[in-house]
């Protein structure tokens, strides 16, 4: 039946970023499509209270950890398996963007630190989680970058370039991984009304730009990401892996 391939019964999923906004969403979407879920971000209460909001969707269990420091990525891994007995999803929605504004006032230390959680933390999570793919015989690994990883946005600099590298190392991983039977997509979402977005759709001049940019008028919420994830975590998208899906209303048509 069709809609067995859009079950994550016996599945079990990874998300970091999981607290808030997509990344809260999706951990919603998978737990109700019958997955156990660990979500991870920094603090401990913003944590608890995630997880007990989610609770009702189904298991969803969470670690404060950041995922950003080296010392810590192998332990996240560690912890989902621990917790679940293995491992079938990958989502790495953690980001960050310090500077909002024009690129030449991008220090090293900040370049530095949106490179080490946009960029590296979903590489060195990838390679934690690969043995754990492979001994259940394949996965999923869902990356999420921006339309400004496809077309860079004003203000948005080094983030931009961060979002692009992901793009790339999607397609690295899925090119040479898939012989594994382990898959890996990239969602662009475009502007999303969450917090993390807040300085762009709260600013009446962005918002009104970008929605003469876009096809549908409105903006996206984040259960608009998090049902496009659902499906490349599920059967219903084995076939597809190493593409870039625009979930941007329209914008970058």
């Amino acid at each position: 039946m069709a809609h067995d391939r859009f079950s994550l019964a016996g599945k079990v999923a990874l998300v970091t970023g999981g607290t808030r906004g997509i990344g809260k969403g999706i951990a919603k979407a998978f737990a109700e499509a019958g997955a156990q879920v660990m979500i991870v971000s920094r603090k401990e209460p913003s944590v608890e209270a995630a997880v007990a909001e989610l609770a009702s969707a189904g298991t969803v269990h969470g670690l404060a950890a950041n995922v950003a420091r080296p010392e810590e990525q192998t332990k996240i891994v560690d912890a989902t398996v621990a917790a679940f007995g293995g491992i079938d999803i990958l989502v790495n929605n953690a980001a960050t963007n310090p500077l909002f504004g024009p690129v030449e006032n991008t220090s090293s230390e900040i370049f530095d630190k949106i490179m080490a959680l946009n960029l590296r933390a979903p590489f060195e999570l990838a390679k934690a989680v690969r043995p754990h793919f492979i001994a259940r015989g394949g996965g999923a690994i869902i990356n999420l970058s921006s339309i400004g990883g496809v077309s860079p946005e004003a203000g948005l600099g080094i983030y931009n370039v961060s979002k692009a590298a992901l793009i790339s190392l999607t397609q690295v991983l899925a090119r040479e991984w898939g012989k594994d039977n382990i898959r890996a997509n990239v969602i662009c979402p475009g502007l999303i009304k969450t917090d993390f977005s807040a300085a762009l759709w709260q600013n009446e001049q962005i918002l009104k730009h970008m929605m003469r940019g876009q096809a549908l008028t409105r903006l996206a919420d984040p259960v608009d990401i998090a049902s496009l994830a659902l499906f490349l975590a599920a059967e219903a998208s084995a076939f597809c892996t190493g593409a870039t899906f625009m979930a941007d209303g329209g914008y970058t048509i």
